[in-house]
């Protein structure tokens, strides 16, 4: 059969279709080609934020007009959801409903094992999957009752993958996961472990990035490993959230504003060209001017590249819905997300100044725009330069003149 795989949303999500992918042409099937219909197609969902929900709707009507005689599978985050939805014999919010009735979704109590997953489908980096599942259930956060409870597969199986993937010709892995600095709750190892693991690997070139990694998991120790490793690149993505302690207590984050300063600057500290990205949320119920003001002028001040900022948008069956909170209008939460992406563009544009004339080294990419090309160094700065097929997939010592 013609298979068709729609990804939305993070990371994860890609590497689990193309490792769905590859199953299923180990079984015989083949992928559908570009503008050729499907017999099946599976939309692997997302449902972080209203906005991804509205996605992925668009997304199920779009594959039905462009596939009327395909079987719709849905997948994911959202669908897992909408199987809730129906256990619970609540209307679904899409109009096509019957698309579901034939689907088999894992409900969460079902999510217990864990299942491998890398991409193949970029042959410069892989998304390699360590750990899936959330324990934390922030009071504003779906994601625990869709990918059920943290767990995670033992480190000597991630190695492995880890070679085939580099074997395979990949330069950079990226390790993702739900909530990776949780590694280990189900194998009684440890995030620290895996990642010395990981940089002691065969092949004689190629580089790891950490994905999200919560505040309170990423410890000093992980930090300084990383700046005195051989293959990780100084590149950290840790979630804020909000710069304002009394909103971290009503989202029951499990860490204080401080500690999170703490992390930033000792990142700074031992490796000073490191590139820091961080989600922010704003417009939280609970969220104040005050607060507000405050959490503005808590980023403002931190050493960060760049800010990845959500908006909040309400999600059913979570408990900040269930407190009597200050509830922040929706066209004040456009404003102040406007705030947070021009402080982001500012961060961003400051970081780049500083390391302009420093020497990195660019992994090359394959897309070409023009007669040019593109890659990234090692601290995540875009680097372009005139195309050459040769190059890539390959390193390339540069000077950083952006």
């Amino acid at each position: 059969m013609k298979i068709k795989i729609v990804t939305l949303g993070c990371k994860l999500n890609f590497a689990e279709s193309s490792a769905l992918m590859q199953r299923l042409a180990d079984e015989g099937h083949t992928k559908a080609k570009q503008g050729e219909e499907a017999d099946i197609v599976i939309v692997n969902t997302c449902t972080v934020t209203d906005t991804a929900d509205h996605k992925d709707r668009q997304a199920i009507h779009r594959v039905r007009r462009e596939n009327p005689n395909a079987q719709i599978i849905l997948t994911g985050c959202y669908a897992a959801l909408l199987q809730q939805k129906k256990d619970k014999g609540e209307p679904l919010p899409i109009a096509d409903d019957h698309i579901l009735e034939e689907i088999n979704i894992l409900k969460p109590k079902d999510l217990v094992h864990f299942v491998n997953a890398y991409s193949r489908d970029d042959r410069t980096r892989c998304f390699l999957k360590v750990q899936d599942g959330c324990n934390y259930f922030c009071t504003y956060c779906t994601i625990p009752f869709a990918r059920g409870r943290s767990r995670n597969p033992y480190i000597k199986d991630i190695v492995a993958q880890a070679e085939q993937a580099l074997s395979n010709g990949a330069k950079e892995i990226i390790l993702t996961g739900v909530n990776i600095g949780d590694f280990g709750r189900s194998t009684n190892e440890t995030f620290l472990d895996l990642l010395k693991e990981l940089d002691r690997l065969s092949a004689p070139n190629y580089r790891i990035r950490i994905s999200s990694c919560e505040p309170n998991l990423l410890s000093d120790d992980i930090i300084d490993f990383v700046a005195n490793s051989h293959h990780f690149a100084p590149h950290f993505h840790i979630p804020l959230q909000s710069g304002s302690n009394e909103v971290l207590k009503i989202m029951h984050r499990r860490y204080t504003r401080e500690l999170f300063q703490e992390r930033v600057e000792h990142i700074k500290r031992v490796i000073p060209n490191a590139f820091i990205g961080v989600d922010c949320m704003v417009g939280v119920r609970g969220e104040t001017d005050e607060y507000f003001a405050d959490y503005v002028e808590f980023i403002s001040n931190l050493p960060v590249s760049q800010l990845h900022v959500f908006t909040y948008s309400e999600r059913a069956n979570t408990r900040m819905l269930e407190m009597d909170l200050y509830v922040v209008p929706q066209k004040e939460r456009e404003r102040r997300s406007k705030i947070l992406h021009k402080i982001s563009e500012d961060k961003l544009a400051q970081f780049y100044a500083q390391n302009k004339g420093s020497q990195a080294t660019v992994l090359w990419e394959s897309k070409k725009t023009g007669n040019q090309m593109s890659g990234f160094t090692e601290n995540y700065i875009k680097i372009y330069g005139p195309y050459c097929k040769e190059k890539i997939n390959t390193f390339e010592h540069v000077t950083i003149n952006v």
